[in-house]
């Protein structure tokens, strides 16, 4: 049925009218007046371009009345899962020592409460531990060795998370770290991976206008052992506050943490600013933070970072500092769109 505007003074006409009902029929029950209003939200969900099978399943999984982060974990484990995304889970770029460590972080809206894990190794699916922290215990944040138990106390075996092809990227990256050092480099034809910051994040609201936020990443690759980014920092990497929105980041980590960028997001949002305008309002406060180093001489950035956002309404947006494309599922279906770009 659509939705017909009434005004008050047919609303109160109505009303009158059926009251006037009552007192004339003793007896007979005579239905309330109503109004018709609209959903508050739209089914949404946003990521990285990684992301795209993963929006869609989430998108599917809210229709059918999933809450919103068991939807976010469900589809950003699909990309941890596949061996081929080299940027989370299992196949995962390694660290300098050739070691896979991973970092993730959730905000579920409607009970305002999060969970993270920090450089944990030896389990495919770190979305699935960070609910667990958030669900079973009364903190936020495991790490290292003891994440990994954690993860292990509720059966999740250990395994090993090098895929033949990113070892062989390690190996690759090993053997040209400098022109002095005790590796002989690999022929110059050979493909060589570079330095990577990969992540799959995913912001989601369902019909109720219930907001949930989670990232996944293997981090920056080749990064120093026991290197946290932004991934795995609540209000850095991702942030959700149920009355506003969702926001997360993929890109240089350390820039982003620097400005809180998630939270950032959703605060520029809390003030009235559209989701790609928040994302790009963070943007100019990351190059008004960092330090010169990661700055060319022309004033561009050296490194790439992307914000993506919704609101509590289902309106989204996304933004990065140059271009890029990101993931997005509504009632249009799955699909990939262009960032807006503070460097074109």
């Amino acid at each position: 049925m659509a939705d017909t505007p009434v005004s008050r003074r047919s609303f109160l006409g109505a009303a009158g009218a059926a009251l006037a009902g009552a007192a004339l029929a003793p007896g007979h029950a005579v239905a309330a007046p109503y109004v018709l209003r609209r959903s508050p939200s739209r089914l949404c969900a946003v990521a990285s371009s990684n992301g795209l099978r993963g929006v869609a399943k989430a998108v599917d999984m809210m229709t059918q009345g999933a809450d919103t982060l068991d939807a976010g974990v469900a589809g950003v484990k699909i990309q941890e899962l596949d061996p081929t995304d080299q940027s989370v889970g299992y196949g995962g770029l390694p660290n300098a020592d050739g070691v896979v460590q991973l970092d993730a972080s959730c905000m579920h809206g409607p009970t305002k409460r999060a969970g993270a894990v920090g450089a944990l190794e030896g389990i495919k699916t770190p979305s699935e531990i960070v609910q667990l922290v958030m669900k079973y215990t009364n903190h936020i944040m495991l790490v290292g060795r003891d994440a990994q138990r954690f993860a292990t106390s509720y059966g999740y075996p250990i395994e090993d998370l090098l895929t033949p092809a990113s070892r062989e990227a390690w190996l690759h990256w090993r053997a040209n770290m400098s022109a002095t050092d005790n590796y002989i480099d690999v022929p110059g034809s050979e493909k060589l991976v570079k330095t990577t910051t990969g992540t799959c994040p995913m912001m989601l609201v369902n019909q109720a206008g219930d907001v949930s936020s989670i990232v996944t990443t293997s981090g920056l690759s080749w990064k120093v052992p026991g290197r946290v980014g932004d991934s795995g920092i609540v209000g850095a990497g991702q942030y959700t506050d149920n009355d506003v929105g969702a926001a997360g980041s993929t890109g240089l980590g350390e820039c982003n943490m620097l400005v809180c960028g998630g939270f950032s997001v959703v605060d520029n949002m809390r003030r009235g600013m559209h989701p790609k305008d928040a994302c790009l309002a963070t943007l100019k406060r990351v190059m008004a933070m960092i330090p010169a180093r990661w700055v060319a001489p022309n004033g561009r950035p050296t490194f790439q970072l992307q914000y993506y956002a919704v609101n509590k309404a289902g309106v989204y947006g996304a933004a990065a500092m140059t271009a890029s494309p990101f993931a997005v599922c509504d009632e249009k279906g799955a699909r990939t769109e262009d960032c807006a770009v503070l460097f074109s």
